[in-house]
């Protein structure tokens, strides 16, 4: 967690203030597991994806179907996640969710066997719903359990271990998935035979077991620790002071829900390309599972992004900093987008940096000055990571006017999160935060 400044917020003493570093700095390194492990099995799929186009000879269009099925899910289960939070507690809905998705994972074994599409769709739709309740649970909790200045700074450092599990993910996955597969191994434009494409399918079982026995392992930790909970007199005004108040009167959110949902189709289509793309002769002419090293190295730098983005915003206004990081993934989508060979690759690979703090900044500039309504708003911006559904749409793209043009639809998602830095972002009928006893 970081340091808490100097200056205590209204009401607050300093010596107050100071003491709420110690008092929960152990509930958010726990809390850090869950994000490290849901950015883990996201990012599973942008290996998965590939593999999956090999394996059941899919076009674009039905190769970013299965991202798009994920990202769905948070449409689905957003607003019913933040509903059973409201009625067992934050913790419970937690262990739910780990729970939802090792079954999820699990049933990534039978799709495996019987080299199945459909049942492939089901199973990651389920592992993003159990995903979707930890998201609607998890990033508002850290938000509020310190200072409301404060909030995006430590989001962002929590997120930093999100993108320490996207890291690490392309290299397990690259390793136990494409390295064990003859799709992984061969080069751009190798046809496979049936046989060796039911053989590949059979890759998959091995990391989606060890998930599934992480994930149930976490759910037990999770069931048996304490963490502190938000106010039962803070609960008690929120469902009084729901009935007056109205989502719609607060621009920040207003105008955050669309950001969010425009950032994740920017997000979601480079990391769900990148292989495709960086494998291409006129690019770096390489393998998937050489591709997948470099895929680490995108997710490491949202990683590095988030740690400098939660010093820099002890400094300078959140705001401030999502629109230098916003104009700076403006630029390098331009020169992915028209460049060729390694600059192409290396342009693409930095815009994990510069997209680094986008969600979580989003996020808790979308939240703040909610008060009673802070839950609801929430669930709003965590459907909106449903957006990544729309990675679709630059799979058609691709396939109807070149894989490299495509990343225009990117550069045009970065110019949308620089008018919500600059504009939509600033809060309206703003309410007294709510705070973790």
């Amino acid at each position: 967690m970081p340091s808490i400044p100097q200056s205590a917020p209204h009401g607050t003493s300093a010596t107050a203030t100071d003491a709420l570093q110690p008092r929960y700095g152990s509930a958010l390194s726990l809390l850090a597991s869950l994000f490290f492990m849901w950015g883990f099995i996201t990012v599973i799929n942008n290996t998965l994806l590939p593999h999956l186009r090999s394996v059941f000879v899919l076009d674009y269009t039905r190769t970013t179907l299965i991202e798009s099925v994920w990202f769905i899910a948070y449409f689905v289960a957003s607003i019913p996640s933040a509903k059973l939070i409201e009625r067992i507690g934050y913790q419970k809905a937690i262990v739910i969710g780990l729970l939802g998705m090792a079954v999820g994972a699990a049933m990534m074994v039978p799709a495996a066997i019987l080299t199945s599409y459909a049942l492939v769709l089901t199973a990651l739709f389920v592992i993003a719903s159990g995903i979707t309740l930890l998201q609607v649970a998890a990033n508002p909790y850290v938000a509020v359990i310190g200072p409301p200045e404060t909030g995006s700074a430590r989001l962002n450092l929590v997120q930093a271990f999100n993108s320490l599990g996207t890291t690490l993910a392309p290299l397990f996955a690259g390793y136990l998935i494409l390295g064990r597969s003859k799709s992984g191994t061969a080069h751009t434009g190798v046809a496979l035979t049936a046989a060796e494409r039911h053989a590949d399918a059979q890759s998959v079982i091995l990391p989606y077991v060890i998930v599934a026995i992480a994930l149930v392992l976490l759910a037990l930790v999770m069931g048996r620790v304490k963490l502190p909970a938000i106010g039962q007199a803070n609960q008690r005004t929120s469902r009084e002071g729901r009935k007056s108040l109205s989502l719609w009167t607060h621009r920040n959110l207003v105008w955050g829900v669309p950001a969010i949902f425009i950032y994740l189709i920017a997000e979601i289509g480079v990391a769900n390309l990148f292989i495709n793309f960086v494998s291409q002769p006129n690019i770096a002419a390489i393998t998937h599972e050489e591709a997948s090293r470099y895929l680490a190295i995108l997710w490491g730098g949202m990683m590095v992004g988030r740690f400098l983005g939660s010093v820099l915003m002890r400094r300078f206004a959140a705001e401030h900093v999502l629109a230098a990081f916003s104009i700076g993934a403006f630029v390098v989508m331009l020169i992915t987008t028209f460049a060729h060979g390694p600059v192409a690759m290396w342009s693409l690979i930095a815009v994990g940096f510069f997209h680094s703090i986008m969600f979580p900044t989003i996020f808790t500039l979308g939240i703040k000055g909610l008060g009673p309504l802070t839950e609801e708003g929430s669930g709003l911006l965590i459907m909106a990571i449903a957006g990544g559904a729309l990675v679709i749409v630059q799979g058609w793209l691709a396939d109807t006017f070149g894989l490299q043009w495509s990343f225009l639809l990117t550069a045009a998602c970065e110019v949308y999160v620089l008018f919500y830095a600059l504009w939509g972002s600033k809060p309206t009928n703003a309410l007294p935060d709510p705070h973790v006893e």
